[in-house]
């Protein structure tokens, strides 16, 4: 038997599921009957798990927000905030997007700033708010 078989037999056993849930044997799973709890997933796996994520993301930027005034990095800011928060998050920060929409990157950063986002994860919000204004890529 090919391996190709195999792969399709076993989706066909599994089936697929695209949410985790919980197997027969009460294992956290996913996908084609992926034992998160025992196996996890490999860094790689998650590297490519991101970059769908951020591909997602960069679309939601691109569909919603009038970037033309912006680089590479106030860009990324807003990426970054897409992936945490979600789109409808990221939206829900009209202010910040109006003063992004016109080029005013201190007032976004003022907005980013003033919010409960920024208390919940304030490293972030400090640092991307300081990328928002001086459009410069921050160092890790």
């Amino acid at each position: 038997m090919s391996i190709q078989n195999t792969v399709e037999q076993i989706k066909k056993h599994e089936g697929f599921r695209s949410h985790p849930y919980y197997c027969t044997a009460k294992k956290f799973t996913l996908g084609y009957g992926r034992n998160l709890d025992d196996v996890g997933i490999s860094e790689q796996e998650a590297e490519i798990l991101l970059q769908n994520d951020l591909s997602e993301c960069k679309a939601v930027v691109k569909r919603n927000i009038d970037t033309r005034h912006c680089n590479d990095a106030q860009v990324g800011v807003l990426i970054n905030m897409a992936y945490n928060l979600g789109a409808s998050g990221l939206m829900a920060f009209k202010k910040m997007l109006a003063c992004v929409e016109v080029g005013d990157f201190s007032g976004a950063a003022n907005e980013m700033l003033d919010s409960r986002w920024a208390q919940q994860v304030p490293n972030r919000a400090e640092e991307l708010a300081k990328q928002m204004v001086l459009g410069e890529w921050q160092k890790a």
